[in-house]
C-alpha cells in the first residue's frame, strides 16, 4: 500500500488459521506475524482476521479502497467522515461511533483542522463482494473529491 500523507496504520495482531480460529494454533506471537498478501494492498490477511490501528492527520484524506473483507471500524477519538463511491458520507463524531463495512470502495477523511483522528479496525477475510455476477477485485486509487 502507498504511503498516505498525514496517515499512520500498523497492524497490533492477526490470525493466520482461519476462521473459525483455532485456539490451540501455532504458539507464534500474533503481533509478530506479517501480513504477505499484496492482493489487499498488505491490510487484509487472506485466511484469518487482523487487528489494526490508523492515525490520521489534520485534514487528511486517504485514497478511495476496498479490500475483499469485512471491516468493523471504531472511532478512539476525534472525527472521521467515511465517503462511498457514490459520495455518500457518514460523519463518525463520538468515540465509540462504529461503521461496519463489506467490501465497500471508500475513502476517509479528517475534517478537523487541529486534531488527528484515531480508529480501531477489524478485519476478517472475506470472498470478493459481487454485483450483477461480476467480482468486485480490491482497489486503490486516489481520491478525487
Amino acid at each position: 500500500m502507498e504511503a498516505v500523507p498525514g496517515a499512520q496504520s500498523a497492524t497490533i495482531w492477526v490470525t493466520t488459521d482461519g476462521v473459525p480460529v483455532n485456539d490451540n494454533n501455532a504458539c507464534d506471537d500474533g503481533a509478530k506475524r506479517v501480513i504477505e498478501d499484496a492482493s489487499n494492498f498488505g491490510l487484509v490477511h487472506p485466511f484469518g482476521t487482523n487487528l489494526r490501528s490508523t492515525e490520521l492527520g489534520p485534514e487528511a484524506v486517504t485514497p478511495m479502497h476496498r479490500t475483499s473483507s469485512l471491516d468493523y471500524n471504531i472511532l478512539v477519538s476525534g472525527e472521521l467522515i467515511l465517503i462511498t463511491e457514490d459520495g455518500t458520507e457518514t460523519h463518525l463524531k463520538n468515540p465509540g461511533d462504529t461503521v461496519i463495512q463489506r467490501g465497500t470502495m471508500h475513502a476517509w477523511k479528517n475534517p478537523s483542522g487541529t486534531q488527528p483522528a484515531r480508529w480501531i479496525s477489524v478485519l476478517v477475510a472475506a470472498k470478493p463482494a459481487s454485483v450483477n455476477g461480476k467480482s468486485l477485485a480490491p482497489e486503490f486509487v486516489p481520491y478525487r473529491p
